[in-house]
C-alpha cells in the first residue's frame, strides 16, 4: 500500500479494493472484457453502490453504458494499492509457520519478494532455508539497507514478537504482517496487519454455533 494514500480513505474500503482486484483478476482469467459495479458488487455479497463509493477515492474508472473495462481497472487498483511494483520483503521467524510462508508463491504474484530470512535462534543462524540463508537479527539494519526492505514478515513466537517488532522499526521497516498471536505497539508510521489464526478459527466457530441453533444434533 502507498504510504502517501489520503488518510480519509477508511481502511475497509482499502480492504475491499483487495477484494475488487482479486475478483477483476479471477474475471480476466476466464477472459472477461467488461463488469458492472453491480456484477462486481454481486460477486462479493456487496451492493453496486458500494463499489462505486469504493472505486471514487481511488479515481473515476468507469465508462458510460460499457462499466468498467476489467484489464484497465485491474492495473490501476494494482497502481493504487502499490503493487504494481516488487517489494522486497524480509521475514523473521524460521520455524514451521516460517517455513511454510516461504514456501508460498502466493506473495511473489502480488508483487511482493522475499528476499530475506531472521531468526533469533543460534542453532539455525547460518543454516540454508530453501534459497535463503538465515541471518541473525544482528544483520537487521544492514540487510534492510541494502536491499532496500521496507516491509516485514513476523512468524515469531508471541514473548518475542514486540522485541522484533522494536528491532524492525529501528531498522526502517514501515510495514508489518505480523503472524505471532500478540499485538504490537509500534509508532504511527508504521503499519502493522495482524493475522491470528486461532481467532480466526473462533471466528469460524461462533458463526457456526449460530447457524446450529435450533437444528437437531
Amino acid at each position: 500500500m502507498d504510504p502517501s494514500r489520503p488518510e480519509s480513505i477508511p481502511d475497509p474500503a482499502v480492504r475491499r479494493i483487495s477484494l475488487y482486484l482479486r475478483q477483476l483478476e479471477a474475471f480476466s482469467r476466464k477472459d472477461r472484457r467488461t463488469v458492472s459495479s453491480k456484477q462486481l458488487g454481486e460477486s462479493l455479497s456487496l451492493t453496486d453502490a458500494q463499489v462505486r463509493k469504493d472505486l471514487a477515492y481511488f479515481g473515476q474508472f468507469g465508462h458510460p453504458g460499457i462499466g468498467y473495462n476489467v484489464d484497465e481497472l485491474i492495473t490501476k487498483l494494482r497502481q493504487a494499492l502499490g503493487t504494481d511494483k516488487t517489494w522486497n520483503v524480509l521475514l523473521v521467524g524460521a520455524g514451521n509457520l516460517g517455513r511454510a510462508l516461504m514456501a508460498y508463491r502466493g506473495f511473489e504474484s502480488k508483487g511482493f519478494k522475499l528476499v530475506a530470512v531472521f531468526d533469533g535462534d543460534a542453532s539455525k543462524i547460518g543454516k540454508q532455508a530453501g534459497p535463503h540463508l538465515i541471518q541473525p537479527l544482528t544483520e537487521l539494519g544492514r540487510t534492510t539497507r541494502a536491499q532496500s526492505i521496507r516491509v516485514a514478515i513476523v512468524a515469531v513466537p508471541a514473548e518475542a514478537a514486540q522485541d522484533v517488532a522494536d528491532q524492525l522499526v529501528e531498522a526502517g521497516i514501515r510495514g508489518i504482517l505480523n503472524f505471532a498471536p500478540v499485538s504490537l505497539n509500534v509508532p504511527a508510521s508504521v503499519t502493522v496487519n495482524s493475522v491470528d489464526l486461532a481467532v480466526q478459527m473462533e471466528q469460524i466457530s461462533f458463526a457456526v454455533s449460530l447457524s446450529s441453533i435450533g437444528q437437531p444434533p
